[in-house]
């Protein structure tokens, strides 16, 4: 089954789950990068990030070129304030038609909490009932962890049923 894993990261926790599940699934990578970048210091991070995911915006993105011929998707972003970061929100609303009968799983990334929250409201966005799979690592490339290996081998053993 051919793969894509679509993420968008700011500070490397998501890009690095991203690399890691695409070295060992052999899927490929898109990296969503807005036009307009999301400051990554200080307090502005946590205010214009979280304003923009509170207020559901849906960023201009750098054009991408994404394969149509891919049977599943894997949908990987940081939480802020509880939801799925907005550059992922615009993918989705660009291709709801392409995205439609895929089988759909998808990764947080977190210091905190709002993974399952945000797994809701991507469920929402994409009118599906349940993804293949989730799984919520914390901090996975600054604070590794044997927690973190644990869930990510169980997700990539997931994924890789029914290949």
């Amino acid at each position: 089954m051919k793969k894509i894993i679509v993420y968008y990261s700011l500070e490397g926790n998501t890009e690095y789950i991203a690399d890691r599940l695409s070295d060992a699934l052999g899927a490929g990578k898109l990296r969503l990068i807005p036009e307009k970048a999301y400051t990554d210091k200080g307090f502005a991070k946590f205010f214009w990030g979280g304003k923009s995911a509170v207020m559901a915006e849906k960023p201009a993105l750098k054009p991408y070129n994404l394969d149509t011929d891919f049977e599943e998707i894997i949908i990987g972003f940081p939480i802020w304030a509880g939801r799925i970061t907005p550059p992922i929100r615009t993918f989705v609303l660009e291709n709801k038609e392409l995205l439609k009968g895929k089988r759909i799983s998808a990764f947080a990334c977190q210091s905190g909490s709002g993974a399952e929250k945000a797994f809701g409201k991507l469920r929402s966005l994409l009118e599906i009932n349940d993804f293949y799979s989730t799984a919520i690592f914390i901090d996975p490339k600054e604070k590794p962890s044997e927690e973190n290996e644990q869930r990510l081998d169980a997700f990539v053993k997931k994924l890789k049923e029914n290949d």
